[in-house]
Protein backbone atom coordinates (compact mmCIF):
# COMPACT_ATOMS: atom_id res chain seq x y z
CA UNK A 1 0.00 0.00 0.00
CA UNK A 2 0.94 3.80 -0.63
CA UNK A 3 0.64 5.74 2.95
CA UNK A 4 0.72 8.91 3.93
CA UNK A 5 1.84 8.97 7.78
CA UNK A 6 1.42 12.68 9.83
CA UNK A 7 3.13 11.84 12.77
CA UNK A 8 5.83 14.14 13.75
CA UNK A 9 9.26 13.84 11.96
CA UNK A 10 11.33 11.82 14.63
CA UNK A 11 8.44 8.79 15.46
CA UNK A 12 7.17 9.18 12.16
CA UNK A 13 10.81 8.09 10.68
CA UNK A 14 10.48 5.05 13.04
CA UNK A 15 6.80 4.44 11.64
CA UNK A 16 7.84 4.57 8.00
CA UNK A 17 10.78 2.12 8.63
CA UNK A 18 8.58 -0.63 10.30
CA UNK A 19 6.00 -0.11 7.16
CA UNK A 20 8.89 -0.24 4.82
CA UNK A 21 9.83 -3.48 6.11
CA UNK A 22 6.49 -4.74 5.49
CA UNK A 23 7.12 -3.61 1.50
CA UNK A 24 4.45 -0.73 2.28
CA UNK A 25 5.71 2.78 0.08
CA UNK A 26 5.80 5.87 3.03
CA UNK A 27 5.23 9.18 2.39
CA UNK A 28 6.04 11.11 5.78
CA UNK A 29 3.69 14.34 6.18
CA UNK A 30 4.20 15.70 9.95
CA UNK A 31 1.26 17.78 10.60
CA UNK A 32 2.79 18.69 14.39
CA UNK A 33 5.89 19.02 15.64
CA UNK A 34 6.64 18.88 18.90
CA UNK A 35 8.61 21.73 21.47
CA UNK A 36 9.91 21.35 24.78
CA UNK A 37 8.59 23.16 27.48
CA UNK A 38 11.15 24.22 30.46
CA UNK A 39 9.20 22.61 34.35
CA UNK A 40 10.06 23.60 37.79
CA UNK A 41 10.46 19.31 39.45
CA UNK A 42 10.84 21.04 42.54
CA UNK A 43 9.64 18.77 45.24
CA UNK A 44 9.99 15.15 46.84
CA UNK A 45 8.35 12.69 44.38
CA UNK A 46 7.04 9.38 44.69
CA UNK A 47 7.38 8.23 40.81
CA UNK A 48 6.84 9.64 37.23
CA UNK A 49 4.16 9.20 34.90
CA UNK A 50 4.67 9.31 31.26
CA UNK A 51 2.01 8.73 29.12
CA UNK A 52 3.88 10.11 25.91
CA UNK A 53 6.73 8.93 24.52
CA UNK A 54 7.40 12.23 23.43
CA UNK A 55 7.36 13.57 27.32
CA UNK A 56 11.07 11.68 29.04
CA UNK A 57 13.57 13.67 25.93
CA UNK A 58 12.58 16.56 28.00
CA UNK A 59 14.63 16.26 30.92
CA UNK A 60 18.03 15.85 29.42
CA UNK A 61 18.60 19.28 30.43
CA UNK A 62 16.51 19.86 33.36
CA UNK A 63 18.93 20.32 36.55
CA UNK A 64 17.16 17.59 38.65
CA UNK A 65 17.47 15.19 35.84
CA UNK A 66 19.98 12.66 37.33
CA UNK A 67 17.48 12.85 40.36
CA UNK A 68 14.50 12.25 38.59
CA UNK A 69 15.68 9.04 36.79
CA UNK A 70 16.17 7.29 40.11
CA UNK A 71 12.60 7.41 40.63
CA UNK A 72 10.28 4.54 39.24
CA UNK A 73 8.69 5.64 36.41
CA UNK A 74 4.57 4.12 35.28
CA UNK A 75 4.33 4.50 31.22
CA UNK A 76 1.23 3.89 29.24
CA UNK A 77 2.83 1.52 26.68
CA UNK A 78 5.60 0.42 25.30
CA UNK A 79 6.86 3.41 22.97
CA UNK A 80 6.94 5.39 26.07
CA UNK A 81 8.64 2.64 28.43
CA UNK A 82 11.38 2.62 25.64
CA UNK A 83 11.38 6.12 25.62
CA UNK A 84 11.59 6.60 29.03
CA UNK A 85 14.71 4.26 29.35
CA UNK A 86 16.77 5.50 26.96
CA UNK A 87 15.81 9.17 28.83
CA UNK A 88 17.84 7.33 31.70
CA UNK A 89 14.98 5.85 33.70
CA UNK A 90 15.54 2.36 34.97
CA UNK A 91 13.06 0.82 36.98
CA UNK A 92 10.02 0.98 34.16
CA UNK A 93 6.77 -0.06 34.58
CA UNK A 94 4.36 -0.62 31.54
CA UNK A 95 0.25 -0.37 31.37
CA UNK A 96 -1.55 -1.98 28.27
CA UNK A 97 -1.28 1.12 26.19
CA UNK A 98 -4.08 2.76 27.36
CA UNK A 99 -4.63 5.55 29.99
CA UNK A 100 -7.64 3.63 32.07
CA UNK A 101 -4.98 0.69 32.39
CA UNK A 102 -2.41 2.82 33.49
CA UNK A 103 -4.66 4.12 36.37
CA UNK A 104 -5.54 1.05 37.28
CA UNK A 105 -1.96 -0.07 37.17
CA UNK A 106 -0.50 2.98 39.19
CA UNK A 107 -3.50 2.48 42.07
CA UNK A 108 -2.52 -1.53 42.16
CA UNK A 109 1.33 -1.10 42.79
CA UNK A 110 2.10 2.83 44.03
CA UNK A 111 1.99 2.99 47.72
CA UNK A 112 2.03 7.08 48.21
CA UNK A 113 4.83 7.03 51.25
CA UNK A 114 7.34 8.53 49.36
CA UNK A 115 5.07 11.78 48.20
CA UNK A 116 3.42 12.12 45.28
CA UNK A 117 3.53 10.95 41.62
CA UNK A 118 5.14 13.63 39.09
CA UNK A 119 2.95 13.32 36.08
CA UNK A 120 5.57 14.82 32.71
CA UNK A 121 2.99 15.77 30.53
CA UNK A 122 1.82 17.54 26.93
CA UNK A 123 -0.11 20.72 26.72
CA UNK A 124 -2.79 19.03 25.20
CA UNK A 125 -4.15 16.31 26.65
CA UNK A 126 -7.23 13.63 26.15
CA UNK A 127 -7.80 12.24 29.89
CA UNK A 128 -8.06 14.17 33.03
CA UNK A 129 -4.86 11.44 34.60
CA UNK A 130 -4.48 13.54 38.06
CA UNK A 131 -8.20 13.50 38.59
CA UNK A 132 -8.56 9.95 38.00
CA UNK A 133 -6.01 8.71 40.52
CA UNK A 134 -7.34 11.41 42.62
CA UNK A 135 -10.40 9.29 42.68
CA UNK A 136 -8.23 6.11 43.53
CA UNK A 137 -6.79 7.61 46.80
CA UNK A 138 -3.51 8.56 44.75
CA UNK A 139 -1.99 11.90 45.35
CA UNK A 140 -0.35 12.99 41.63
CA UNK A 141 0.92 16.52 40.38
CA UNK A 142 1.43 17.67 36.70
CA UNK A 143 4.04 19.41 34.85
CA UNK A 144 3.15 20.23 31.27
CA UNK A 145 7.14 19.38 29.95
CA UNK A 146 6.27 19.76 26.23
CA UNK A 147 3.29 20.65 23.18
CA UNK A 148 2.58 20.09 20.08
CA UNK A 149 2.14 22.60 17.49
CA UNK A 150 0.26 22.58 13.66
CA UNK A 151 2.66 22.01 11.45
CA UNK A 152 1.57 23.41 7.50
CA UNK A 153 -0.19 20.79 5.05
CA UNK A 154 2.94 19.51 3.25
CA UNK A 155 3.12 19.95 -0.38
CA UNK A 156 4.21 16.49 -1.08
CA UNK A 157 1.12 15.54 0.65
CA UNK A 158 -1.10 18.00 -1.43
CA UNK A 159 0.23 16.70 -4.70
CA UNK A 160 0.07 12.90 -3.91
CA UNK A 161 -3.45 13.25 -2.76
CA UNK A 162 -4.08 15.18 -5.95
CA UNK A 163 -2.64 12.18 -8.03
CA UNK A 164 -3.98 9.33 -6.38
CA UNK A 165 -0.81 8.40 -4.70
CA UNK A 166 -2.07 7.44 -1.13
CA UNK A 167 -3.89 4.45 -0.63
CA UNK A 168 -4.13 4.70 3.22
CA UNK A 169 -3.50 7.34 6.23
CA UNK A 170 -2.32 6.31 9.90
CA UNK A 171 -3.71 8.90 12.04
CA UNK A 172 -2.06 8.40 15.83
CA UNK A 173 -4.12 11.66 17.80
CA UNK A 174 -7.33 13.10 17.36
CA UNK A 175 -5.05 16.32 17.19
CA UNK A 176 -3.38 15.29 14.01
CA UNK A 177 -6.88 13.99 12.62
CA UNK A 178 -8.18 17.42 12.89
CA UNK A 179 -5.17 18.99 11.41
CA UNK A 180 -5.52 16.95 8.31
CA UNK A 181 -9.10 17.73 8.10
CA UNK A 182 -8.24 21.69 8.17
CA UNK A 183 -4.99 20.98 6.03
CA UNK A 184 -6.85 19.34 3.18
CA UNK A 185 -9.84 21.82 3.13
CA UNK A 186 -7.05 24.90 2.96
CA UNK A 187 -4.97 23.15 0.38
CA UNK A 188 -8.36 22.77 -1.72
CA UNK A 189 -7.72 18.80 -1.46
CA UNK A 190 -10.72 17.86 0.89
CA UNK A 191 -12.24 15.25 -1.60
CA UNK A 192 -9.12 13.45 -2.13
CA UNK A 193 -8.18 13.27 1.57
CA UNK A 194 -11.44 12.00 2.84
CA UNK A 195 -11.56 9.02 -0.30
CA UNK A 196 -8.43 7.23 1.27
CA UNK A 197 -8.68 4.78 3.67
CA UNK A 198 -8.46 5.85 7.22
CA UNK A 199 -6.41 3.78 9.96
CA UNK A 200 -6.55 5.36 13.73
CA UNK A 201 -5.49 4.73 17.15
CA UNK A 202 -8.40 4.48 19.23
CA UNK A 203 -12.45 5.69 18.01
CA UNK A 204 -11.66 9.21 19.46
CA UNK A 205 -9.38 9.46 16.74
CA UNK A 206 -11.75 8.45 14.09
CA UNK A 207 -14.97 10.04 14.86
CA UNK A 208 -13.90 13.36 13.45
CA UNK A 209 -12.76 11.79 9.88
CA UNK A 210 -16.41 10.19 10.11
CA UNK A 211 -18.19 13.26 10.90
CA UNK A 212 -16.58 14.92 7.81
CA UNK A 213 -17.51 12.23 5.55
CA UNK A 214 -14.76 9.67 5.41
CA UNK A 215 -16.02 6.57 4.28
CA UNK A 216 -13.48 4.15 4.94
CA UNK A 217 -12.40 4.54 8.05
CA UNK A 218 -10.92 1.31 10.60
CA UNK A 219 -10.09 1.20 14.14
CA UNK A 220 -6.85 -0.19 15.57
CA UNK A 221 -7.84 -3.21 17.79
CA UNK A 222 -5.16 -1.58 20.87
CA UNK A 223 -4.27 1.68 21.04
CA UNK A 224 -0.52 0.87 20.30
CA UNK A 225 1.59 1.81 17.33
CA UNK A 226 2.29 -2.10 16.72
CA UNK A 227 -1.85 -2.64 16.37
CA UNK A 228 -1.97 0.14 13.82
CA UNK A 229 0.57 -0.80 11.84
CA UNK A 230 -0.89 -4.69 11.97
CA UNK A 231 -4.25 -2.94 10.84
CA UNK A 232 -2.69 -1.59 7.64
CA UNK A 233 -2.51 -5.72 6.16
Amino acid sequence: MRIAVTRPQVDGERTATALRARGHEVLIAPLMRVEPIKADFAGRWGGIIITSANAPATIADNPARDDLIKLPVYTVGRRSAEAARQAGFSEVTTAGGDVRDLVRLIAERHADVAGPLLYLAGEDRAADLIGELGVRGTAAEMRVVYRALTAPFPPQLIAALKAGEIDAVLHFSKRSADNYLSGAGSAGVAKQALAVKHLCLSAQIAAPLTKAGAVHVAVAVRPDEAALIDLVS
